[in-house]
């Protein structure tokens, strides 16, 4: 009897490769939070099945495939968060910065532009920064950011820098807190940001720089923060931060996220 050799598809090839790319864009959401080690004893948990059910121990496999049936649910409890930037990731990523958009369908050929102030934020934040004065400004893209903006003091005022610096004056009672630029227009300041759920950052990052990386996350805003204590300008985006950035920089970066194609 001749045993036949394994057969290799390029399906089954495809489908190794979805799953390592999944795995890998769940481990880079986990990383550095105290979701990686309940997906380790989880996964744990899953091999511990595995095994059970390979040396037939009847019993303790039933009990532990019960427990794996339900346990569908409880991750999704558990970590809803990570399931909600994962989410986010594939549309802002994956959809959204393709060429195709149903906006663009339906605008006859119009750009799509986001209007933003460009040299007002720059002169405030490097006002700002020469004299330590700490700030924190989110500005959105397609996102309106509505559910932050209820948690602040709504303005709706053109953008400039001397209206930003009065509101992160150390004195103004709107300086503790974020803005949120939509449209060209200071929607809101004293807004209260998410703060991200990473453990391994650096120890010099605050809760501006912690408020930053938060809302960047969760959301397909940027983020400009000054600090008080150094004056550094550090910008945010998804899931990285670029710090002690200097104002012909920060001008370079926002001329690049809101340039017109």
């Amino acid at each position: 009897m001749i045993t036949a050799f394994i057969t290799i598809r390029f399906l089954d090839i495809l489908d190794i490769l979805l799953v390592a790319f999944l795995l890998y864009q769940i481990y880079n959401l986990i990383r550095g939070t105290t979701a990686i080690n309940i997906f380790i004893g989880i996964s744990t948990l899953y091999l511990l099945w595995l095994l059970v059910k390979a040396l037939n121990m009847n019993l303790l496999s039933s009990i532990l495939g019960q427990v794996i049936g339900v346990g569908v649910i409880a991750l999704i409890i558990v970590f809803q968060p990570e399931v909600r930037r994962f989410l986010l990731i594939i549309s802002t990523r994956y959809i959204r910065n393709r060429k195709f958009s149903l906006e663009k369908l339906f605008s006859f050929g119009e750009k799509d532009l986001v209007e933003v102030n460009i040299d007002s934020i720059v002169s405030a934040c490097s006002n700002m920064s020469a004299f330590k004065t700490g700030a924190l400004i989110a500005i959105s893209k397609r996102s309106d950011l509505m559910s932050f903006i209820r948690t602040g003091d709504v303005i709706n005022a053109d953008t400039s820098s001397r209206l930003l610096e009065s509101i992160f004056f150390k004195n103004s009672p709107l300086h503790d807190g974020a803005v949120i630029i939509t449209k060209d227009k200071i929607a809101a300041a004293r807004c209260v940001l998410p703060a991200t759920d990473k453990i391994d950052l650096p120890p010099q990052f605050g809760m501006r720089h912690r408020a930053a990386l938060g809302i960047a996350e969760k959301t397909d805003a940027v983020v400009i923060l000054v600090s008080e204590e150094t004056g550094a300008i550090s910008f945010a985006k998804e899931e990285d931060i670029e710090t002690n950035i200097g104002p012909n920089r920060l001008r370079q970066i926002l001329e690049k996220e809101f340039s017109v194609d």
